[in-house]
């Protein structure tokens, strides 16, 4: 599954002249991303990039449902959607001295556009009560926007590509690591320190866990 404990904490940093080189995966037409002092601002549209059985039927990306159906889907389509999301990252962040768990809602925005939340589905309430609505990203509506609770295969497939940032201003990647393997030195939150794809000398990131949730998904 996604993320489900924060592991960073914002503190002052002095200004950054440039974008981490992650950024430049996030698609621009969906998201603006900008330096802001100290800090990035990530101000998204909330619709992915990609095909979904949640878009209208109408619509040039939709596609009809596999993993799910249209009796098990949520209600609502991607594209009813009208409104934005905006993150507010610190552009150095630090790892915080203890893990905090996420909370309910939107906990970072992904390259397509469209939000990441958490393992829960509400307060006190496992995914697994709403797993039969996910589509084959692990993604469904409700109860406002699109979002994805587990590994998005339209662009991360068993593989190290960029997911998302997550609010606490680390990035989140695929089940396998720079090198082509899985981790295996991932902390409490899922995250560890490596070199990436955008950053050669290493930093701290996170993983989608490399664990089967329900036989079926990551």
């Amino acid at each position: 599954s996604c993320d489900d404990e924060e592991t960073a904490d914002a503190t002052t940093n002095p200004t950054t002249s440039e974008l981490h080189a992650a950024f430049a995966d996030f698609d621009t037409d969906h998201l603006t991303i900008y330096l802001d002092g100290s800090e990035v601002v990530i101000e998204s549209n909330g619709l992915p990039n990609h095909t979904s059985p949640y878009w209208s039927s109408n619509h040039p990306v939709y596609v009809e449902p596999t993993v799910t159906s249209h009796a098990n889907m949520a209600p609502g389509n991607i594209d009813d959607f009208n409104g934005t999301y905006t993150l507010r990252v610190n552009a150095a962040p630090s790892m915080a001295s203890s893990s905090s768990a996420t909370g309910l809602g939107a906990i970072g925005i992904a390259v397509s556009g469209s939000m990441i939340y958490n393992d829960e589905e509400g307060p006190n309430v496992p995914l697994d009560n709403a797993v039969g609505s996910l589509d084959y990203n692990g993604a469904h509506t409700g109860p406002q926007s699109y979002h994805y609770h587990l590994e998005p295969k339209a662009w991360s497939d068993d593989d190290g590509n960029l997911i998302a940032i997550i609010s606490d201003g680390f990035f989140l990647y695929g089940r396998k690591d720079y090198d082509g393997n899985y981790p295996t030195d991932l902390d409490a939150s899922g995250g560890h320190f490596g070199p990436t794809t955008h950053n050669l000398d290493g930093e701290y990131h996170y993983h989608i866990q490399n664990t089967l949730y329900l036989n079926q998904y990551y």
